[in-house]
């Protein structure tokens, strides 16, 4: 029975080889086939039978069933063209890692928590301490007994299959002589690319509440973090933590020296935007939340009472208009006695808010009245040096700006260098880079899903959000995770962590024009 997966391979790799021209001499032997007598036809073949061959070998034998502390797991390397390092942890989600590239992948599915040793760490908690010394050394013991077994795994089926295709002991010898190659290449390619900082920038999907819990918090997974064995102990650990005990998620315990801000833009009247705004200010303890504008779609005064649900956040709400929002919504939210929790930014005016100093201006145009300016690029650039002149002009008061919001990123390209962030929306998707001057540009998504009007799409618009962590002291970024939730009709979740990229060593930092 074991042999059946190759029989039926070998059977149709000689079809196919069947269906080919052939020349040259056909192969002795009862029962051989005629192959492709060019060097490059039996080449092709070779590598075919080699890959096809592994990749059954891996199928059939290349996993490992391991102890990693007090959990059961099964490790994997399987075929992919990115590589990198997956950790499937049911029920919370998955763990993605970018820890190498190479044409194999190593899957991590924890299968179960073992019930006895669990409940001997509920009862005796001081055995905690040295769960990150037993997991890492588990870690290793499993990757060593994983790679000997896939060596095995690829040159036998590699081998077999060869057999059974060219009846030849020399040619099977030779494609699992060439599969044991292909592998240690890969091992090389892994090992060349190895990046044991990948876990500082994980991608997890799943529950979205269980999130900042694993993957911990940005200034303490900075310092703790250092080698990557101990970062997937660490990882496991804290999985374990969560299975324990009582089996429900631990309290998010917020790191006294960063600054949380959630970064919102384009919402566009959809009011589910509320709730998910409301929960995420309560997962990550936001301290200021950030509206880059369009909140609304036509900006009517029949739309103000959209925005009542503000004043209820929990936090304090920086708002600049957009391109949808108009005077009269500006107004509306201007009401001190209605919102006491919001600051209303136009014309470069700068508020200290939630420990930071923010200033911003409103989009020029408003689209919906089709009355707006002819040269939008123009105007837009225009705001953006008007905001520029008023970052500098806080700087030689000696109040310097840590975030300038605008609406439009051609605004807020015009602040390069006058400022550390700028955060824009308008283009319902992502983007993010350092300019010329060292002025990161940080552009979110739709909080809204593209608001109401997505019910006509074909797909639903993902809902984009993010949390930026910004250091009290020097109230620069440390580092920021991007929340990507399914729109209208779905139910994903993936939260990313990203960090600030790190200047070559000896690189003095870009000066920002301040005079």
């Amino acid at each position: 029975m074991a042999r059946d997966p190759f029989r039926a391979a070998a059977a149709r790799v000689r079809h196919r080889l069947r269906l080919r021209p052939r020349t040259g001499r056909r192969v002795r032997g009862s029962g051989a086939l005629a192959v492709p007598s060019r060097p490059l036809g039996r080449a092709l073949g070779l590598v075919t039978v080699v890959l096809f061959g592994a990749w059954l070998g891996l199928l059939a034998v290349g996993s490992v069933r391991t102890t990693v502390g007090p959990m059961d797991t099964t490790m994997t390397l399987r075929p992919s063209l990115t590589g990198g390092t997956k950790i499937n942890v049911s029920p919370l989600g998955a763990l993605e890692l970018d820890s190498h590239h190479a044409p194999v992948r190593l899957d991590v599915d924890v299968d179960r928590l073992d019930p006895v040793r669990s409940e001997a760490l509920v009862q005796h908690p001081e055995r905690l301490s040295g769960l990150e010394e037993e997991v890492t050394g588990d870690v290793g013991a499993g990757t060593r007994e994983l790679a000997l077994r896939s060596c095995v795994a690829v040159v036998s089926g590699a081998t077999a299959l060869g057999l059974a295709v060219y009846r030849r002991p020399r040619r099977a010898l030779a494609a699992g002589g060439l599969a044991l190659a292909l592998l240690a290449a890969s091992g090389v390619s892994a090992y060349a690319t190895w990046n044991p900082k990948s876990v500082l920038e994980p991608k997890f999907s799943g529950l979205l509440s269980s999130a900042p819990s694993v993957v911990g918090d940005a200034r303490s997974i900075v310092t703790d973090f250092d080698v990557y064995q101990q970062e997937l102990a660490r990882l496991v650990t804290n999985v374990t933590k969560l299975y324990d005990a009582t089996s429900t998620l631990p309290v998010y315990s917020p790191d006294p020296a960063t600054l949380r801000v959630l970064h919102v833009s384009d919402i566009h009247l959809n009011p589910a935007a509320w709730h998910i705004i409301g929960s995420l200010v309560e997962q990550y303890d936001i301290d200021l939340i950030i509206d880059s504008g369009d909140t609304m779609d036509h900006g009517a005064a029949v739309e103000n009472n959209f925005l009542d649900p503000i004043s209820d956040l929990g936090a304090p709400y920086v708002w600049v208009r957009g391109n949808h929002d108009s005077a009269t919504t500006q107004k509306y939210l201007r009401d001190a006695k209605r919102f006491k929790n919001v600051h209303v930014l136009d014309d470069g005016r700068a508020v200290n808010v939630g420990g930071l100093r923010v200033a911003g201006i409103g989009d020029p145009e408003f689209t919906p009245d089709r009355t707006g300016p002819e040269q939008a690029e123009d105007v837009e650039r225009t705001a953006g040096l008007r905001l520029a002149a008023a970052l500098r002009e806080q700087q030689r008061a000696g109040t310097p700006v840590d975030i300038a919001v605008t609406h439009e990123p051609a605004a807020a390209r015009e602040t390069d260098g006058t400022v550390p962030l700028v955060l824009a929306g308008h283009v319902n998707h992502r983007q993010n880079e350092v300019m010329e001057h060292g002025t990161r540009l940080k552009v979110e998504g739709s909080t809204g899903g593209g608001g109401l009007r997505a019910v006509q799409n074909k797909k639903p618009e993902q809902v984009l959000a993010s949390v930026l962590y910004l250091d009290r002291s020097t109230r620069r970024l440390q580092a920021w995770d991007e929340i990507t939730l399914g729109g209208l009709g779905l139910t994903t979740a993936e939260v990313s962590r990203h960090l600030p990229e790190e200047k070559p060593a000896g690189a003095t930092p870009s000066p920002f024009r301040f005079g």
